[in-house]
């Protein structure tokens, strides 16, 4: 697990496969009261989800959709 401080307005960019194109980034939006917003930059064929979501839908075996 990598682990990253990031202030707000900061970002987390995640690479593909060739380490130069973008699968998706991540911003802290606010952070307030020990509790972290997040904003998630995907393209429309990247699922993205919450983990208990991501559960329910692998353990359904239903394939994900974006």
């Amino acid at each position: 697990m990598l682990v990253l401080s990031r202030k707000r307005s900061e970002s987390v960019v995640v690479g593909g496969p060739s380490g130069v194109e973008r699968l998706f980034k991540v911003t802290v939006l606010d952070v307030r009261a020990g509790r972290v917003r997040l904003g998630f930059e995907a393209g429309d064929d990247f699922p993205v989800h919450r983990w208990e979501v991501w559960e329910r839908i692998r353990a359904a075996g239903r394939p994900e959709t974006g």
